[in-house]
Parts: C-alpha cells; sequence; structure tokens
C-alpha cells in the first residue's frame, strides 16, 4: 500500500503495511531516532510528534492513519526559530538530563504554547501531562516553558 504523507516538510511515500507503527516507520525505515518507544502504550511521551498541529503518541499511530497528513518529528521542529527559543530556555534552566523524553516535552511545549502562547503554570503541566521525564523533575521543565512563553513572545 502506498501512504502519501508529508514529513518535516518534505512529500513523502511510504510503500508498506497501513498497520505499521508510526513509531517504527520513522525510526527504522526514515532513521528519525528522536522518537524513542519508552512504553509503547501512549503513556510516556518518548515517542510523541506533531500530526497536523497536534500532539500524537506515534507507538499508537498506524501509518493509515498519517495518509494526507502532516508529520513533524524533533529533527524538522529544530530547525524553526520557535525551536531555538524553547532550546535556550531549557538549558538555561538545566531542564534536560538524559535526554530520553527531551524531544516529546519540546514537542508537547509547542503544541502547547502554539494554542496558548502565555499558559499559567498550571495549565503548562497539564500541556505536558502525557510526557513523562525521570531525571530532571518537572519544575525546570515548567520553569523553561514559561521563559520560552516570555522570550518567544509573538512567535507562537
Amino acid at each position: 500500500m502506498l501512504i502519501r504523507f508529508t514529513l518535516n516538510g518534505e512529500d513523502t511515500v511510504y510503500e508498506g503495511s497501513a498497520s505499521d507503527r508510526l513509531l517504527d516507520v520513522l525510526r527504522n525505515k526514515y532513521r528519525l531516532c528522536g522518537v524513542k518507544c519508552g512504553c509503547g502504550e501512549g503513556e510516556c511521551g518518548a515517542c510523541c510528534v506533531i500530526l497536523d498541529g497536534r500532539l500524537a503518541n506515534s507507538c499508537l499511530a498506524a501509518m493509515g492513519r498519517v495518509e494526507g497528513l502532516d508529520v513533524v518529528t524533533i529533527e524538522g521542529y529544530r530547525t524553526t526559530e520557535r525551536f531555538k527559543v524553547l532550546d535556550r530556555a531549557f538549558a538555561s534552566v538545566a531542564a534536560v538530563q538524559c535526554g530520553y523524553c527531551t524531544p516529546g516535552i519540546v514537542l508537547a511545549s509547542e503544541c502547547l504554547l502554539a494554542v496558548n502562547p502565555h499558559p499559567t503554570r498550571e495549565e503548562i503541566r497539564l500541556g505536558i501531562s502525557g510526557n513523562l521525564c525521570r531525571c530532571t523533575g518537572y519544575n525546570a521543565i515548567v520553569r523553561a516553558i514559561e521563559i520560552a512563553a516570555w522570550e518567544g513572545d509573538g512567535l507562537w
């Protein structure tokens, strides 16, 4: 089966089963390893991507679901000005340690700020609630997103 979609801004055609997991295809076929298989059940957020502007767990998405959609991984997102703001903010408060969860949390932050450019701390916590971090803790991550919202005023 041919599945057509946009991947990080490029028109893409995948030839394979519609039931193949997006996570596996991104990692194995396209070598986009920013998506990780943490839990395989949509609970940890390590596999997050942006599908048509919304955060999605690629471990739960079949390739048939992405037909005609825009898929953005951390590799595509990191070329944007918005990423640069988030990257600086995360670094400024040491909101990253091992990095396993970071791509998913950054993409969750993007999706939150895209719809709510000035979220409260509670809204930030809710916005990243599907992403688990076992190293850094959430206070630094929440602070980083607050800083990004402030410094990126007008970008989102």
